[in-house]
């Protein structure tokens, strides 16, 4: 069964940081692309950050300079950490994989609040 836990959200005045962290079980983890995702209300599910198997990263342009995801195989998790942040990186921030043999399965974890206060 697989399950991705997040953690680490919260209230941070603006110009924080914080650090997210998801916790992986039940895939491949060292084999495959982990992102993630955030969704404010009202708006749709965005790309925040992938790290890729081969060890790339890439960011949302809103993100770039400020955020950085990074990942520990030994842990199997993967984290976001996050800089400057603004108001309008308030969102649940959600961890996000692909089945790595059928890649049109979709895993995500439930998510995490966090807000930014301005």
């Amino acid at each position: 069964q697989v399950r991705l836990v997040e953690s680490g959200g919260g209230l941070v005045q603006a110009g924080g940081s914080l650090r997210l962290s998801c916790a992986a079980s039940g895939i491949l983890f060292g084999l495959q692309p982990m992102d993630w995702y955030r969704q404010a209300p009202g708006d749709q599910r965005e790309l925040v950050a992938t790290f890729g198997s081969g060890g790339s990263t890439s960011y949302a342009d809103s993100v770039k300079g400020r955020f950085t995801i990074s990942r520990d195989n030994a842990r199997n998790t993967v984290y976001l950490q996050m800089n400057s942040l603004k108001a309008e990186d308030t969102a649940v921030y959600y961890c996000h994989a692909k089945n790595a043999i059928r890649p049109s399965i979709d895993y995500w974890g439930k998510g995490t609040l966090v807000t930014v206060s301005s």
